[in-house]
């Protein structure tokens, strides 16, 4: 699984120009499910998300969770974070998950996110989207957690 991390003083996600989902401080969570993703690569990623500690502490060092601080989470599928740029120039996207795998590993890392974190919004899987933030720093972190499947070893 792919994921690009803002820390943001506030961000919020509209849709038909509702807001459907907003937090105060805490982390924009974008989020794509890749072809050889399960939920164990979501579990993971999660787990990293909720512990990284990129938020400051009383001396201004980036030694703070989100679950340090109790900010929000504002998690938005993003197949596009799937993008394979290295052939021409219309972006391929044969590595993002079908949709209905990318809905389902979706559903299930916000249904994680709820039982461990106190603030989580949403935004809507597949839909036209416009998210608002406050970058704050600005901080902005890519994460990705590969499928056991392809995870290769380190020296024997």
């Amino acid at each position: 699984m792919i994921s690009v991390l803002q820390r943001v003083a506030m961000a919020k996600v509209m849709v038909d120009e509702n807001t459907i989902g907003e937090i105060g401080a805490g982390l924009l969570v974008l989020l794509c499910a890749e072809q050889d993703d399960t939920r164990l690569e979501a579990d993971q990623l999660l787990a990293k998300i909720l512990k990284l500690r990129i938020f400051p502490d009383e001396n201004g060092r980036m030694n703070r969770s989100v679950q340090d601080m109790n900010g929000g989470l504002l998690i938005v599928s993003q197949f596009t974070l799937a993008a394979d740029t290295r052939k021409g120039n219309r972006p391929g996207f044969t590595q993002a998950a079908a949709p209905e795998l990318g809905r389902a590993l979706y559903e299930h890392f916000v249904s994680q996110a709820q039982k461990q974190h106190a603030i989580v919004a949403t935004g809507e899987f597949a839909a036209d989207m416009q998210v608002h933030l406050i970058n704050d720093g600005p901080v902005t972190i890519p994460l990705r957690i590969a499928p056991a499947s392809i995870k290769h070893s380190g020296p024997q």
